[in-house]
């Protein structure tokens, strides 16, 4: 019991990164609420500015509650190293600029959340990062066709959102190895509880660590994990192998295992600043230490919900990986075997006018922009999440203009079915 990597899930979730306060001996993971930190002596100060010695400066770029959240989801996902940031769309946009740059090129599933589409599809290419959408991310063909010399990504999902696919991480990972290109993947929706990228090849890892992470819909904050494995030096990414000149020339590829998490503190955090607060940071460890108990009670809901759906006569369709008739069910059963999830989407019948009365009916479920709560909650993608994609982009992210989607909380299930079948009375005669 002595090396925490041999714990399990269950207790990493709750001992990794922290230890019983030295000064005062709380055992609690306390909130650091500092701007800066007492250097020891001149020579200090100046090793950890050339980054001869790694430890805290000012919390722009690291702060010790922070550091307690880096550690624990590095340990839960197996990554060498983590980053922790003020936003999940922080965390992707950070991910990726620190591979990409002016004239390179990423390679993304098209099945993503809306703000992240929105972001690859339009705010990138602003800074001179082109992206192309793979609209069939299942088949491998697709992900190769779309490979440029200048690609330095790709990018999925591990269970996409609203569409409920699941990636097939290990085919995607060796099409971007055999092009010599790091795969990211977010797994927000899934967790580390219930996938592990890194164990399929995936090489970094986001979240939107405001849903189940954090799973209680206080905190807004995202991470980024490094696994550690990818071969920065090969030639395609001289961000690592050249000399920074604003770090003294550190070679970050230098740096050993944890090189790309390394270089996306001290170069891109600290120059864009989207630092995480201390206080959500320990919202978010907060979340963490309950998250295996959490994730077993929204799976079992979401379940339910899928197969009551599946049976009923005003739902069109069903998208949920868990239930067998999903094209996506084998693949969850190989990368998610406990669970798909708590997201799910179906098609009401009538159209989005009965979508509208629907989720204007229900009364548990709360109708916010959100999913990962400890609370059901309700939205239409195709006005809300997805409202800023053209009606042809909506259908390529799996977004119909009937569809609802669902994030299945904590509460009761007949509770939950019981005002599933209220909003079904609503939107009758639609």
């Amino acid at each position: 019991m002595t090396d925490p990597q041999s714990w399990s899930f269950e207790t990493r979730q709750i001992h990794a990164g922290t230890s019983p306060d030295p000064t005062t001996g709380a055992r609690a993971l306390p909130i650091y609420a500092t701007t800066s930190y007492q250097f020891r002596d001149t020579q200090h100060a100046a090793d950890l500015f050339a980054l001869a010695e790694l430890g805290n400066i000012y919390t722009r770029i690291m702060n010790p509650t922070q550091d307690a959240l880096e550690q624990r989801v590095a340990s839960l996902e197996g990554g060498v190293a983590a980053l922790a940031v003020a936003s999940g769309q922080a965390a992707e946009t950070l991910s990726l600029l620190n591979v990409a740059e002016a004239g390179s090129h990423v390679v993304a599933s098209a099945s993503l959340y809306g703000g992240t589409y929105n972001l690859l599809h339009h705010s990138l290419p602003k800074l001179g990062v082109e992206v192309s959408f793979v609209e069939d991310p299942d088949d491998p063909e697709n992900w190769q066709r779309l490979v440029r010399e200048n690609t330095k990504a790709f990018y999925g999902e591990s269970i996409g959102n609203p569409k409920g696919d699941v990636l097939d991480i290990a085919t995607v990972a060796e099409v971007a190895h055999r092009n010599g290109v790091p795969l990211i993947v977010d797994n927000t929706i899934a967790t580390p509880y219930l996938v592990r990228p890194l164990e399929h090849g995936a090489d970094v890892v986001v979240h939107s660590a405001t849903k189940y992470l954090g799973g209680h819909g206080t905190a807004i904050a995202g991470v980024i994990v490094d696994g550690g494995r990818f071969d920065w030096t090969q030639g395609r990414f001289p961000g690592f192998t050249t000399p920074d000149p604003t770090y003294h020339g550190v070679v970050y590829a230098d740096l050993g295992a944890p090189a790309y998490a390394l270089k996306a503190r001290v170069q891109l955090l600290r120059d864009l600043g989207p630092a995480i607060s201390p206080f959500n940071a320990w919202l978010v460890v907060q979340g963490i230490e309950t998250l295996s108990l959490r994730m077993e009670r929204h799976v079992a809901n979401a379940q339910r919900v899928a197969e009551f759906l599946e049976a009923h006569d005003e739902v069109e369709s069903v998208h949920y990986a868990g239930l067998p008739s999903s094209p996506w069910h084998a693949a969850q059963q190989r990368y998610a075997p406990k669970g798909a999830g708590a997201v799910l989407a179906f098609e009401i019948r009538g159209g989005v006018e009965a979508g509208r009365r629907f989720v204007e009916g229900l009364e548990l479920h709360s109708h916010v922009a959100n999913i990962g709560d400890v609370r059901s909650l309700v939205i239409h993608p195709a006005s809300t999440t997805h409202s800023q994609l053209t009606p042809e982009e909506q259908l390529t992210t799996g977004v119909t203009p009937g569809l609802v989607r669902l994030a299945a909380g904590l509460e009761g299930i007949e509770d939950i079915l019981a005002d599933l079948e209220a909003g079904f009375r609503a939107a009758k005669g639609a």
